[in-house]
């Protein structure tokens, strides 16, 4: 687990630390903190030719290399990037067996939502790789409502990291649906 960065204190941020300090008397035979060190003042940058000028349109966006990118989002029944072919066709053929499984029908959709939650989380805890959870078929050509909105909750940045791939492990049975779990770190 990285360590949080430390925020710059402002001139505010001291100016209440001094009147705070005022009204503390220190502990019998301790000494009173030094106050924090003033911030680092900032070099401006020169502007070289070839570099944008402020107020000018920029002609492409860069994105920083530090932020992190957020996964593709995973369609049920299709090969996600960076699962090998051999483990997608056994989780796609239903030759891939779930190590655990969570059946949601006769279950409101936030009760569903939140089963589903908790079941992802601990599953991964286990380190478990592929689990099964139970949507149901629903009624009508669109399904039930948990059906409906099954892949969008997979998608859902809460729990999008921990899904690498979800496939219906028969063709014939839309009520059912496999995740591969990815393996924790």
């Amino acid at each position: 687990m990285r360590a949080a960065r430390r925020k710059q204190l402002t001139e505010r941020d001291r100016e209440e630390w001094a009147v705070y300090v005022q009204h503390v008397a220190p502990l019998p035979g301790r000494a009173m903190p030094e106050p924090p060190p003033p911030p680092i003042p900032v070099q401006p940058v020169s502007v070289q030719p070839g570099m944008v000028q402020p107020g000018s349109e920029p002609t492409a966006l860069v994105t920083p290399k530090c932020r992190p990118q957020q996964p593709k989002t995973i369609a049920v029944g299709d090969a996600p990037s960076g699962l090998d072919k051999s483990s997608w066709n056994r989780l796609r053929t239903g030759k891939l067996a779930p190590q655990r499984t969570l059946d949601l029908h006769g279950r409101t959709a936030q009760r569903a939502f939140h089963a589903l939650n908790a079941f992802l989380a601990n599953a991964q805890a286990d380190g478990l790789r592929c689990v099964e959870v139970i949507t149901g078929r629903g009624v009508g050509e669109n399904g039930g409502v948990i059906r409906r909105e099954f892949p969008l909750w997979i998608n859902l940045p809460a729990l999008r990291p921990l899904v690498l791939a979800a496939s219906h492990p028969h063709a014939a049975n839309p009520g059912s649906v496999r995740l591969l779990l990815r393996r924790p770190r």
